[in-house]
């Protein structure tokens, strides 16, 4: 196996990993259900198809039917889920380690979600060459900015002072951890047991373009957003 330094300076394609669990808690069969005319998972297989220095995606399930909806409309692999990896509570880095261990040649590992069908191919490239560009992270992962007034549970002041009410533009601003987009190495996740390392790499993407279907009115939402001429969703291809 290369090393993961040999790998980033010479572009070797990514092994891109997309849990998909069949069991959903607030909305069920989520990531087979219809959005935009296609099953939830459609879109976000697409854009990773479609982003050249990806080369194997590989689908994490433990649902015979999403493998099965899946293989019928793209040309990835596909990982079953041991026993002991099924379940509402199993850690995704344990997903991540159990898919990494099947396809060993890849020193670069990129991992998203079926629930993320905004995100665009140009955004994920672009990530990857922020990533590849640089030898200071070890890792990156996707946020969104908040610029906004911030409490915590006991209503204490997170990022500002209610007695000195600065427009919310000029807050320095916080991120969230949006779920989008993950990249890593294999060294930084044999240090970290994580998928993201010691020293990451931050990586901002849009409200709109972040948005992560988790509840039924992200399906609503998404639905409006993918019908505006701002977000139109890829078209669909025989892929």
């Amino acid at each position: 196996m290369v090393s993961d330094a040999f790998a980033r300076s010479h572009g070797e394609r990514w092994l891109a990993i997309v849990p998909m669990k069949r069991h959903s808690e607030r909305v069920p069969g989520k990531n087979v259900r219809r959005l935009a005319g296609e099953p939830l998972f459609f879109w976000i297989l697409q854009t990773l198809s479609r982003v050249d220095a990806i080369g194997r995606i590989v689908v994490d399930t433990d649902g015979e039917e999403i493998a099965t909806a899946v293989r019928q409309r793209f040309d990835v692999d596909v990982s079953m889920r041991p026993e002991a990896l099924r379940g509402d509570f199993v850690p995704t880095n344990d997903l991540i380690r159990h898919v990494m261990l099947q396809f060993p040649r890849h020193s670069s590992v990129l991992q998203t979600h079926a629930t993320n069908p905004l995100l665009r191919p140009g955004t994920v490239a672009d990530a990857i060459r922020q990533f590849e560009a640089q030898e200071v992270f070890d890792s990156l992962f996707s946020v969104t900015r908040l610029q906004t007034r911030l409490y915590d549970v006991n209503g204490m002041p997170v990022n500002h002072d209610p007695a000195r009410l600065i427009r919310t533009q000029d807050l320095s601003p916080l991120f969230e951890e949006n779920s989008n987009l993950y990249l890593f190495t294999r060294d930084s996740f044999a240090q970290t047991a994580s998928r993201i390392g010691r020293r990451p790499l931050l990586f901002e993407i849009s409200k709109l373009e972040a948005l992560d279907i988790d509840e039924e009115s992200d399906f609503l939402l998404a639905e409006t957003l993918m019908s505006s001429a701002a977000l139109t969703p890829i078209t669909p291809s025989a892929v």
